[in-house]
């Protein structure tokens, strides 16, 4: 049994419950988890070493192999804690960040194509706010998708609006 002498144990280091470094490793084993879920041109924006790289690659390749990727997932977590993961979760919080900004802007473009359909007096606040838009394209266009709509044809032109309007809306917001 060990001994411990006067001195051998900090007063300031705090003590962790098992349950407690527990919850830190699943938290690293999420935070791997969310690297390995990236989009490889995501996953570049992300500084880390090459040791992590090539894990997060070999787990790419285990994809197929449940067992073996929850094993690899777990070895990824444990090569976190080595790590320091304030850069990496910086990183992830900005691509989080604008993936959710391109969805609501695509919602955006999705609410006024609609708009454009259904309201009369849309196309007036649309011009308004957007004064570059070819208003005639515009308007040949509303009025395809809605003929479209009533011959239940494909929708070919309701397409195309959303074509039109998005960059309008995805550059200005």
């Amino acid at each position: 049994m060990t001994e411990f002498l006067h001195g051998d144990w900090d007063e300031d280091e705090e003590l962790k419950s098992k349950s407690q470094v527990k919850r830190e490793m699943e938290a690293l084993q999420k935070l791997g988890e969310e690297l390995l879920a990236l989009a490889p041109a995501s996953r570049a924006k992300v500084p880390m070493d090459d040791e992590l790289k090539d894990a997060l690659l070999l787990a790419d390749k285990l994809s197929s192999k449940r067992e073996a990727l929850r094993r690899h997932i777990q070895f990824i977590g444990r090569l976190m804690r080595s790590r320091d993961i304030e850069p990496i979760e910086q990183a992830l919080a900005l691509i989080r960040n604008t993936n959710q900004a391109a969805t609501r802007k695509f919602h955006l473009v999705e609410q006024w194509r609609d708009r454009l359909l259904e309201e009369k007096d849309a196309v007036t606040h649309f011009v308004a706010e957007y004064p570059d838009v070819d208003v005639q394209q515009l308007r040949q266009l509303i009025r395809q998708a809605q003929k479209e709509q009533q011959k239940q044809q494909p929708p070919k032109a309701f397409r195309e609006l959303f074509q039109l309007i998005r960059p309008y809306i995805t550059t200005e917001q």
